[in-house]
C-alpha cells in the first residue's frame, strides 16, 4: 500500500477510495466460502501461493456501524473477544487519525506465532467508517526471536450501516506471513479461520455496549482525539517494512494433523 514501496505515509482519501472499492467490487475475486451470512473471497493468486488477498463479508443485524467501529478501535475490549491475540498495544500517534500499533498473533499449533508492526489509520464517513493499516519498521520494535514478523501489505475494514441498528463489515487483508506455508493452511484460513473471526466480531459488537457502560464509557480517544494521551511519533522515526529483509521459515512439511484441539472449535 505504501506509495512507491519506499516512503512511509499516511494514507489520504484516495487510499481510503480505493480500499472501499475493493471492498465493494466482485471483479476478480472468487467466492471460497458462502454460509450463514458470513461470505469469503479469495483474489487473482494462485492457491499455492503464500501471499493471498482475502476478503471477508458479514452482515451484523443489530449491531449499530458506529458500534462496530468502537469495537474495533477498542484494545481493551480486544482482550475480551479476539482468542488468537497474544499482545496489542498502540505504540503512539501520528495524526489525530493515524498511529502506529503492534499486535501479536497465536497461530494454529504447529506453526510460528505471528506479529506485526502496523501504521494505522481511519476515516469515519458519515454512517460509514473505514480502519486500514500496513506494515513499518519502527526502531525501538524489531523482529523478536519468539516470533515470526509478518507483513501486512493491506489490510482493512469497511463498515458501513445498514439501517439505523445494523451493519455490514467487510474485511480485506493481503498479508505476508514470511513462511513457505503448507496449502491446508491457506485453504484453511478461507475455509476456517476468517468466517470464525468474523462471527466473533459480531458477537463483541453485541457485548460490547454493556461491557463499554462498565469500563470508562466516556473514554474513546479514536473518536475524541484530545483524549489521546499517546506519545508522538515521527513519519520520519518509521520506514516501509519489506518483506525480503525479514526472515523466512519453511513450514511447508507440517501436517493438518497436528493441530491443537483447540483449532478445531468453531
Amino acid at each position: 500500500m505504501s506509495r512507491g514501496g519506499e516512503m512511509v505515509y499516511i494514507p489520504d482519501d484516495s487510499d481510503f477510495s480505493s480500499f472501499r472499492d475493493q471492498c465493494e467490487s466482485l471483479e476478480g475475486w472468487h467466492c471460497r466460502y458462502n454460509k450463514a451470512g458470513v461470505t469469503v473471497w479469495s483474489q487473482g493468486q494462485e492457491e499455492s501461493c503464500t501471499v493471498q488477498k482475502i476478503k471477508t463479508r458479514i452482515s451484523c443485524k443489530d449491531v449499530p456501524a458506529e458500534t462496530l467501529y468502537d469495537v474495533l478501535h477498542d484494545t481493551r475490549y480486544r482482550k475480551k473477544w479476539d482468542s488468537n491475540m497474544i499482545e496489542t498495544y498502540d505504540i503512539g500517534r501520528l495524526t489525530v487519525n493515524a498511529d502506529v500499533g503492534y499486535y501479536s498473533w497465536k497461530c494454529p499449533s504447529p506453526l510460528k506465532n505471528r506479529d506485526f508492526v502496523t501504521l494505522r489509520s481511519w476515516l469515519p464517513l458519515g454512517n460509514d467508517y473505514m480502519i486500514i493499516n500496513y506494515s513499518v519498521k519502527h526502531p525501538k520494535y524489531p523482529p523478536r526471536k519468539d516470533f515470526v514478523r509478518a507483513v501486512s501489505l493491506q489490510t482493512g475494514y469497511l463498515i458501513k450501516a445498514n439501517g439505523p441498528g445494523a451493519c455490514v463489515l467487510y474485511y480485506l487483508t493481503q498479508v505476508d506471513p514470511r513462511g513457505s506455508l503448507p496449502k491446508w493452511v491457506v485453504n484453511r484460513v478461507s475455509q476456517f479461520v476468517a468466517p470464525k473471526a468474523m462471527k466473533k466480531i459480531y458477537k463483541a459488537g453485541l457485548k460490547y455496549p454493556e461491557w463499554k457502560h462498565k469500563h470508562d464509557p466516556g473514554y474513546k480517544p479514536w473518536v475524541y482525539p484530545e483524549q489521546n494521551t499517546l506519545p508522538s511519533v515521527s513519519l520520519a522515526e518509521l520506514s516501509v517494512q519489506h518483506a525480503d529483509s525479514l526472515e523466512n521459515i519453511d513450514e511447508t512439511g507440517l501436517t493438518e494433523d497436528h493441530l491443537s484441539t483447540s483449532d478445531h472449535e468453531a
